[in-house]
C-alpha cells in the first residue's frame, strides 16, 4: 500500500489552514513531518485520511484518488478535537471506547484483559488527562491498529502530552515494524531533537521516510 499526499493544501475561512505539503509513505515505512503550532497538524491528518477535501493537490492511495479507501485504512490517532478522547474520562473507559469502535469485546473484563495484557492496568482509573504521556501514546496506537481493515495510522502531536519525542517515535517504530504505514505529525523543535530526516508542514519536496520493513528483511 502508498498514500502519496500531493502538493495539498486547504484553504479556510479566514486564510490557509495547510500550505501545500507533500509526502509519499508505504506499508511497514514511518514517516516524521513537523510544523509549528498553527501550521496545519490536524488539517493535513485529516486529508490524508481522506476526511477533508483539499483545495489544491491531492491524495493519491495505490497511485488513484480513493477517499473512501483512504477512510477505510487509515487511522487519524488523538488529534486535538478530532479523534482526541475526552480528557475527563477514566482510561479504563477510553479503553472500551477504543475495544467498541474496533468490533472487539469492551465488557469490564474485556478492559481489564486488554490493560493488563498492555501493561497498563494500574492506570485503569485514572483520569485520561493524568495518564502519563508514553502510554498515552502508546495505548492509543495500539487501539487504533486493532481496528478492522487499517493499514496506516497518523499520529497527530504526541509532543503536546509533555513527553520526550524518543518515547512516541519508538512506539511509532513498532508500529511500523509490524507492517503499518505510519506518520507522525510534531513540532519542529521534537524532529530537531530526533535529528532524524523529517518532511515539513508547507513543503512541496517529498521528504525521506524510514522502511523498517525492509531493513527487516536485510538483515534475515
Amino acid at each position: 500500500m502508498e498514500i502519496h499526499v500531493q502538493s495539498v493544501g486547504i484553504d479556510g475561512a479566514h486564510g490557509p489552514l495547510l500550505e501545500p505539503t507533500s509526502l509519499r509513505v508505504r506499508t511497514g515505512e514511518l514517516a516524521l513531518v513537523a510544523g509549528e503550532p498553527g501550521t496545519g497538524h490536524t488539517a493535513f491528518a485529516l486529508a490524508m485520511g481522506g476526511r477533508m477535501k483539499p483545495s489544491v493537490g491531492e491524495v493519491l492511495l495505490d497511485g488513484k484518488a480513493d477517499d473512501e479507501g483512504l477512510r477505510r485504512l487509515v487511522a487519524i490517532v488523538d488529534a486535538p478535537d478530532v479523534s482526541a478522547p475526552e480528557e475527563a474520562l477514566t482510561l479504563g473507559t477510553v479503553i472500551g471506547e477504543e475495544l467498541a469502535f474496533a468490533k472487539q469485546p469492551a465488557s469490564r473484563k474485556a478492559v481489564a484483559d486488554w490493560l493488563l495484557k498492555h501493561e497498563s492496568h494500574d492506570h485503569a482509573a485514572t483520569r485520561f488527562e493524568s495518564v502519563p504521556a508514553e502510554v498515552r501514546t502508546r495505548l492509543m496506537m495500539e487501539a487504533a491498529s486493532q481496528r478492522p481493515g487499517i493499514e496506516a495510522l497518523v499520529l497527530v502531536l504526541p509532543d503536546r502530552h509533555g513527553a520526550g519525542p524518543q518515547t512516541w517515535w519508538t512506539t511509532a517504530s513498532k508500529a511500523a515494524e509490524h507492517g503499518l504505514a505510519v506518520v507522525v505529525l510534531c513540532s519542529e523543535t521534537s524532529a530537531r531533537l530526533l535529528d532524524l530526516p523529517a518532511g515539513h508542514l508547507g513543503d512541496r519536496e517529498l521528504p525521506d521516510t524510514l522502511a523498517f520493513m525492509q531493513v527487516q528483511e536485510d538483515d534475515q
